[in-house]
């Protein structure tokens, strides 16, 4: 039970207080934010990435490996 001792509080603000108070009550934990998945096993590791030549790519390209 919730007793006023001193002042007029509204009843926006009385509320408030009891949301707070039931939440304090009840635990009040707030659930932390799932971790991000884990990107090891994603699909688009698969994925060759597209090839960027650089400048003179084009006369290394006809040298001998």
């Amino acid at each position: 039970m919730i007793k006023v001792v001193r002042g007029e509080p509204t009843p926006e603000e009385l509320a408030v207080i009891v949301t707070v108070v039931a939440a304090k009550a009840s635990g009040g934990t707030i659930a932390p934010e799932p971790a991000a998945p884990s990107q090891w096993n994603a699909p688009a590791r698969l994925v060759r990435r597209p090839l960027r030549p650089g400048p003179g790519a084009w006369r290394a390209s006809a040298w001998p490996s």
